[in-house]
């Protein structure tokens, strides 16, 4: 059976799902001062991190339209699945959802499942490689929705951020009642919550020993590593992308290491430095 897979363009996509025509990125749009920047193959993270830098206000970001969805679900594949963002960060899922419900009032036949990722940036492109698998498999449409939520369930989100104003500014931390100073150079770890919210799990002072503290969170967490999946995104620091994952080696054994940069929403909320890793 033919499938598709659609993520927002919080999703990362890996190199050999550009131009196969199995997977789509649907873009966000991302507003630094009057100017609207479609997160698409055609952004720029240089570019975008020094208007960023230039601009007085704090960017944003508005998810795609449902009519978008829409038409990124209106292709011949018998199983078309969607990943989002976490529903209690963006209006992406619903969304989607809305995208769906309109296709299916024409085309009440087609099988289309919408995942919440309760995660982001390179959490949904670890559950849309699960997907990918799960039809490699040879799964039924049920059986892959059934094995994919479950996989969620079980996904953690962790990151460090050398600046957290972005997220804050644009209500991302209503659950982190409060932060750290920035003066003193601590910190803070956060994670996400069972439904996709922002926590914050711990703090280090500098950076090299909040993320030995990240590792510590990440190897309480994992169970059965030799058979998952570890991806890693960064917003301009591979170097600090490629030190978590020699940490975390040093402690366990994966089936397979992903690194990626962060694409337009995952940089406008990491900011420059900042890191975002996924089990």
């Amino acid at each position: 059976m033919s499938f598709k897979i659609i993520l927002d363009s919080c999703g990362e996509l890996l190199e050999e799902w550009k131009g196969d025509a199995r997977f789509e990125s649907v873009p966000l749009t991302l507003m630094v001062g009057g100017e609207s920047i479609v997160d698409d193959e055609t952004f720029d993270q240089k570019s975008f991190l020094r208007k960023v830098a230039e601009c007085p206000e704090s960017p944003k970001s508005a998810c795609p339209s449902p009519e978008r969805f829409r038409q990124a679900f209106d292709c011949p594949a018998d199983h078309i699945y969607a990943v989002t963002l976490s529903a209690n960060l963006s209006g992406s899922y619903n969304s989607a959802v809305l995208g769906k419900n309109l296709l299916l009032e024409d085309q009440p036949e087609k099988k289309v499942h919408v995942f919440n990722s309760c995660s982001a940036s390179i959490g949904e492109t670890l559950i849309a490689m699960k997907v990918q698998e799960c039809e490699e498999q040879g799964m039924s449409f049920e059986e892959v929705v059934e094995t994919v939520e479950q996989y969620i369930t079980e996904q953690h989100t962790f990151f460090i951020l050398e600046n957290l104003e972005t997220l804050r500014k644009n209500g991302r931390l209503s659950l982190v009642k409060a932060l750290v100073a920035t003066a003193l150079k601590i910190k803070p770890v956060m994670a996400s919550t069972d439904d996709g919210q922002i926590q914050q799990v711990d703090q280090a002072r500098g950076m090299n020993k909040a993320l030995s503290k990240m590792v510590e969170h990440v190897v309480k967490n994992m169970t059965d590593s030799e058979h998952k999946a570890l991806a890693i995104s960064h917003y301009n620091c591979e170097e600090r992308a490629i030190q978590l994952k020699e940490l975390l080696e040093q402690k366990l054994t994966f089936a397979r290491v992903v690194i990626l940069n962060t694409a337009g929403v995952s940089s406008m909320y990491a900011n420059d430095g900042g890191i975002i890793l996924v089990s």
